[in-house]
């Protein structure tokens, strides 16, 4: 309660007053309190997720009926593995809503992309994580799965042929530590280079490779019940600065998590 006060500026007691009336509102307890914590109640869990939607259809009306007229230029960080299926309707739909403002895309690992936003080089970053974000960070969750051409066996041969890509892609070492303990024969190929050369080497059915579930090419397809060890799960989490964020680099934060709660709810 005291740092709520302190975030709204009130007195640890009116805000303790406010949260009573709100339980006498709905006859419900929202908080379990106890000497060292107050925690929340179901009840509490069930009004803060609806709390937040109504904060953040607030918010947008605010900005549409302002109507800010931003400018300047945002430096857009994406995950190699997710750019293809994930960013073009969301910078369409920036572009035509802001279009003075220029946006920069950059590709690269996420391990890249960490240390060029720590370094100031980028505004933001969509990154592809094993452990989830924050409320405003997380965007998504999805499980990794091994795919191939269409209609291959590139699955079938042993020692398996795996694209593993880059030595700093996330994605490497949860296929390397997967394989090792099913103790599956295997053989690595395609360990540098782009995106590109994983899809050669996967579209002339030379190997497989592991990629989110929703962000398979359509040339290809998942390998589910092919005797392949499961994959574990990854997170899909915007990243921003904690501080020096401009005006125009929020906005297209919202259109970013915006647009993945209208694609993927």
């Amino acid at each position: 309660m005291t740092t709520a006060a302190k975030v709204v500026h009130r007195t640890q007691g009116a805000v303790s007053q406010q949260v009573k009336r709100l339980e006498s509102l709905f006859a419900r307890r929202l908080f379990d309190r106890k000497a060292d914590a107050a925690r929340l109640t179901p009840y509490g869990e069930k009004l803060l997720i609806r709390a937040h939607r109504l904060i953040s259809l607030n918010d947008e009306v605010m900005d549409q009926m302002r109507e800010a007229d931003f400018t300047g230029e945002v430096r857009l960080g994406v995950a190699h593995d997710i750019v293809r299926m994930t960013m073009p309707p969301i910078l369409r739909r920036f572009r035509q809503g802001h279009p003075q403002v220029l946006v920069t895309l950059v590709s690269d690992t996420s391990q890249a992309l960490r240390l060029a936003l720590r370094e100031r080089k980028i505004d933001l970053a969509l990154m592809t994580e094993p452990e989830r974000g924050d409320r405003d960070q997380f965007l998504l969750s999805d499980r990794l799965v091994w795919v191939g051409v269409k209609g291959g066996d590139a699955y079938k041969r042993r020692p398996l042929s795996v694209a593993l890509g880059q030595e700093n892609c996330g994605f490497r070492a949860a296929a390397i530590k997967a394989l090792t303990k099913a103790r599956t024969p295997w053989r690595a190929i395609c360990q540098v280079g782009s995106l590109e050369s994983v899809f050669a080497t996967l579209e002339a059915d030379m190997a497989i490779a592991s990629f989110l579930s929703r962000t398979i090419p359509d040339r290809l397809s998942a390998l589910r019940g092919r005797d392949l060890p499961p994959l574990p799960s990854f997170c899909i989490n915007l990243r921003l600065p904690t501080t020096g964020i401009t005006a125009a680099t929020s906005e297209f934060a919202r259109h970013i998590r915006e647009g993945f709660s209208d694609r993927y709810a």
